[in-house]
C-alpha cells in the first residue's frame, strides 16, 4: 500500500514540476520578429505520395484486372519561403515555391497471366515538381519562446518530369500524368524562436482536386477511371 502510494505522489510531483516548468516566464528570444512585414527563409523536407484511384466500373469483366493497389513511396523538398504579415501576428500569407521529388506505385493484379506475363505487375510513375503553393497562416500567440499555427490553401504544380507529350509504348505501355496539376492544402506545425530566427517543423497534406491521367487506350490505363494526386510532407523551415 505504502509502496502504491509512493508512486502516486511521484506522478503527481513529476506533473506538478513539468508544469509549474513550463507555465514559468522566460527570456523572450527574437522579440521583433512580429514586428516585420515580410520574412525570409528556406525548407527542407520529406514527402510520401501517391494517388487517389478509382477505376473503371465492371474492370474486371472488361479488362480482367481483379485490383489496382496503390503504393506510396518517399520523396523530398526543398526550396526559398517567403511569409508576409497581414497586419497582424497572427493571420500571414505564406509563399513557399519549392522542388520536389515524387515516385507512386501502382500495383495490377491480373486474372491471369496472359495479359502481362506475371500475374502482377508494379507501374513505377516518378516526378519531378515545381511547386507554388498559397498559404494562409493561422498562428497562436507566443507563449514564451513557442508558437504553433494550422495552414489553408491551395497550389499550383508543375511536373518537369512529366511524360504527357511522350510516344506511347504499346508492348511495354506505361501510365501517363498530365504535366499540371492544381491540389488543396492543409496542415500545421510548431515554431520555437532562437535569438536571431525562427525553427518551425510543419506537417501537411496535399490532395489534387483535377484528374490527372491521361486515358490514352493501353493495358494499363484503361482500367483506370480517375487519378489524382496525394502527398504527406513534413518539413523543417528556418525563417529570419
Amino acid at each position: 500500500m505504502r509502496s502504491c502510494t509512493m508512486k502516486i505522489l511521484t506522478v503527481y510531483f513529476v506533473l506538478f514540476s513539468f508544469v509549474s516548468w513550463s507555465q514559468r516566464e522566460k527570456p523572450m528570444n527574437y522579440r521583433r520578429f512580429d514586428e516585420k512585414t515580410f520574412h525570409f527563409g528556406f525548407v527542407l523536407g520529406a514527402n510520401s505520395s501517391d494517388f487517389t484511384v478509382y477505376q473503371v466500373l465492371e474492370a474486371y469483366e472488361k479488362f480482367g484486372v481483379r485490383s489496382i493497389l496503390n503504393k506510396s513511396q518517399p520523396g523530398g523538398q526543398v526550396g526559398p519561403v517567403v511569409t508576409m504579415s497581414l497586419g497582424t501576428p497572427i493571420v500571414r500569407l505564406r509563399l513557399t515555391p519549392t522542388f520536389s521529388f515524387q515516385e507512386r506505385i501502382l500495383q495490377y493484379h491480373f486474372i491471369d497471366e496472359s495479359y502481362t506475363g506475371n500475374e502482377f505487375m508494379d507501374e513505377r510513375i516518378q516526378s519531378a515538381n515545381f511547386n507554388f503553393p498559397l498559404m494562409l497562416q493561422f498562428r497562436t500567440h507566443r507563449v514564451n519562446n513557442f508558437a504553433a499555427y494550422a495552414l489553408l490553401g491551395f497550389q499550383y504544380s508543375l511536373d518537369l518530369q512529366s511524360e504527357e507529350d511522350a510516344s506511347q509504348m504499346f508492348n511495354d505501355p506505361f501510365i501517363k500524368i498530365k504535366r499540371n496539376d492544381w491540389q488543396g492544402q492543409v496542415g500545421g506545425g510548431i515554431e520555437f524562436f532562437a535569438t536571431y530566427f525562427k525553427f518551425g517543423m510543419e506537417l501537411k497534406y496535399s490532395q489534387g482536386i483535377s484528374n490527372v491521367l491521361i486515358q490514352d487506350g493501353t493495358t494499363v490505363s484503361k482500367p483506370i477511371d480517375q487519378l489524382f494526386n496525394r502527398v504527406w510532407s513534413f518539413s523543417l523551415i528556418f525563417e529570419g
